[in-house]
């Protein structure tokens, strides 16, 4: 079987066709693969100042809520984010977590005294198929690695985060893409990160054509067991909007998962988180915010076919661009093209 990769939809992508097409937004890894060891964290940065001085306005949804993320509930009250989004594996939330936090009251050393505590914003997913997940071998050195090499041009596939993960029986990760549309007279810039790390082969379709069947009589699988992954869906844009119209955006990474085979199966968690780099809101009360004029809901339809067409665009880039991994116990997830070319 032939695979060629193919562009989702008809809106043109930035020139990364990556999250980092909107400006100011960085990607950075810290991955681990050592034998049983095959994880690691992803850290995305709104800009490149600090977060906790300058938030951005954010919303997240929950499609299925199979997860064990963290901030989510500040993020959903308050509409915005506070510090970098950072991705890992299940079991290591609370000591990346614990890293933010420290990192934080680094550069602001009042946090917790003088000053409010900080959000920490943690998703996660399982990658205990491959990973020795019980290792919990992510410490707040990697946190601070990825935080580091955050930068607007970065890997994708089994890497960081993505490094143990598994989409569709195949090797999952990370993917990103972008998608320009133009409002209103103005082209704005809306790109998708996500850590994939969920589906059943048999449901796998790409760009509208189904090829799971096809690719499990090739590898002549066996039986399907249960779904249990999950996926993590980051949507930034520099368009101007609120926190309730960014969860208008995030709703439609759901149209964009659903195109490519998921159905949110029971033991998968499924969430989407959308922030705007329009503008910052200060954290002090006596700053002067400087607000643009939010958008119209009803010219928003432009930016849902972006995030729908990026989203799905994204979950392709990640099985396109990882290869095949090895991990514990002698599991193995082929790539997409091995798995393809009938490659053992």
């Amino acid at each position: 079987m032939t695979l060629v990769l193919p562009h989702i939809g008809r809106l043109p992508a930035g020139p990364l066709n990556a999250i980092s097409d909107v400006a100011g937004v960085t990607v950075g890894h810290a991955t681990l693969a050592q034998g049983a060891i095959q994880t690691g964290v992803t850290v995305i940065r709104p800009h490149g100042g600090d977060p906790f001085r300058d938030k951005v306005p954010a919303a997240a949804v929950v499609f299925n809520g199979f997860g064990k993320s963290i901030g989510l509930v500040q993020v959903q009250e308050l509409g915005v984010l506070e510090t970098p989004i950072a991705l890992t594996n299940t079991m290591s939330v609370g000591s990346v977590a614990t890293a933010q936090v420290i990192s934080a009251i680094q550069a602001n050393p009042e946090i917790g005294r003088s000053e409010p505590t900080v959000n920490p914003l943690v998703f996660e997913c399982n990658d205990g198929y491959l990973n020795d997940i019980q290792a919990m071998a992510v410490g707040a050195e990697h946190y601070r690695q990825a935080l580091a090499s955050a930068a607007p041009e970065f890997e994708q596939g089994a890497v960081g985060a993505g490094r143990g993960m598994s989409c569709f029986d195949l090797k999952g990760g990370i993917g990103s893409a972008s998608r320009h549309a133009h409002v209103g007279g103005m082209q704005y810039c809306v790109g998708a990160l996500v850590l994939a790390n969920f589906g059943k082969l048999a449901a796998l379709t790409l760009a509208g054509q189904h090829i799971g069947n096809g690719l499990r009589r090739l590898q002549q699988a066996a039986p399907e067991a249960p779904e249990m992954g999950s996926i993590i869906m980051i949507i930034a844009t520099d368009a101007p909007l609120d926190a309730r119209q960014l969860g208008r955006l995030a709703t439609r990474c759901g149209i964009g998962l659903g195109r490519t085979g998921s159905i949110y199966g029971h033991g998968s968690g499924d969430l989407a988180l959308a922030f705007s780099t329009a503008q910052t809101v200060p954290h002090r009360p006596d700053s002067a915010i400087r607000q643009s004029a939010c958008l119209h809901d009803s010219l928003l339809d432009p930016l849902f076919e972006a995030v729908v067409d990026s989203t799905e665009q994204a979950i392709v880039n990640a099985l396109f661009a990882a290869e095949s991994v090895a991990g514990r116990d002698g599991h193995r997830r082929l790539s997409l093209r091995d798995a393809a070319a009938g490659r053992p």
